[in-house]
């Protein structure tokens, strides 16, 4: 049996908090509840003592459920898209620098990913080369909301950059953009940040990869989207039918499976749904690891995944443990 590899698990590094100056990240306590803040977004969650942060916990919990690998990736909370370049850029380099140290703790059993200031692409392709070349990361990790759209042209070098250094590019969104949380406040009842506003995320990254021609200019490079992509699947054919309406020929379903998707959804039909659309070549197992919607176990066909994520990571084949 492949290895089972969780690819969608953040982490949070006493190290990085107060490195974005007025912004944060930090600790608090509100009605002797833990919280968390970045910019004037603060949310109740008990990072202290959990696997978020403290790693022979997660290390425990790993074992508990199967898992033989994690891919831990900055938490989206701390994507800081919307400060100022030089800001984001220092914030990102003691976020690499700590999460390097982190993972070579257990180098058998965790990796790491690349917090970028995409911002300044510039800025974000030094980093990336940092990362793999000094800091033994193994993929980038970026939001989806910098003030710009995925597909803009200034960031062309920055995915010449990713297929260059032969490593994975995660897409994951974010509740807020490190200055303020959603501009849209009807989002900030029930959890539907977390909920419609990913969701919508996703799906607009989806389509600016697409429809902008990301996939098109940079053939060879791999992109996986957190969350199954959003609503992309469920919405395939009308976006092939406006690009009908719009005079302009698409084949959306088929440029769905040029990227990659975590199967961090909800078991049930919208699951088996986005898996019919892309393929389970294209999928790899995600958790959210330690978060509100972890699963309590590893589904069978999530354990069939480790060989996709061996690829996507550019691993050696493995056998579990």
């Amino acid at each position: 049996m492949s290895r089972i590899i969780d690819i969608h698990a953040h982490v949070v590094l006493r190290e990085t908090f107060g490195a974005a100056g007025i912004y944060g990240p930090d600790l608090g306590e509100e009605d002797l509840l833990q919280t968390f803040r970045v910019g004037d977004y603060s949310i109740r969650v008990p990072y202290v003592g959990s696997v978020f942060m403290e790693v022979d916990r997660r290390i425990q919990e790993m074992d508990r459920l199967g898992i033989d690998i994690q891919v831990l990736s900055p938490n989206p909370l701390t994507f800081f898209g919307g400060i100022a370049a030089a800001e984001a850029t220092n914030f990102a380099r003691l976020s690499n620098n700590a999460m390097s140290r982190l993972v070579k703790t257990h180098p058998d059993r965790l990796l790491g990913t690349i917090a970028l200031p995409l911002q300044d692409p510039d800025a974000a392709c030094d980093e990336l080369q940092r990362g793999v070349k000094e800091l033994g990361l193994v993929g980038g990790y970026i939001g989806t909301d910098y003030g710009f759209t995925l597909d803009d042209p200034r960031l062309d070098d920055f995915y010449r950059t990713v297929v260059e250094l032969d490593i994975p590019l995660f897409i994951h969104p974010a509740t807020n953009n490190g200055v303020r949380s959603a501009a849209d406040s009807r989002l900030g009842r029930f959890g539907l940040d977390l909920i419609v506003g990913y969701t919508y995320e996703e799906t607009l990254a989806v389509a600016a990869l697409i429809l902008g021609g990301v996939m098109d200019r940079h053939p060879n490079i791999d992109i996986c989207v957190s969350h199954g992509g959003g609503a992309a699947t469920f919405l395939a054919k009308r976006f092939d039918s406006m690009a009908s309406f719009q005079g302009n020929e698409s084949d959306f379903v088929s440029a769905l499976r040029t990227l990659w998707y975590d199967s961090h959804l909800e078991p049930g039909e919208a699951h088996d749904f986005v898996v019919s659309v892309v393929g389970k070549d294209r999928m790899v197992y995600g958790t959210n690891f330690g978060g509100w919607d972890t699963p309590d176990e590893i589904t069978e066909f999530d354990r069939s995944l480790g060989a996709n994520a061996e690829r996507l990571l550019r691993l050696p084949e493995g056998e579990g443990r």
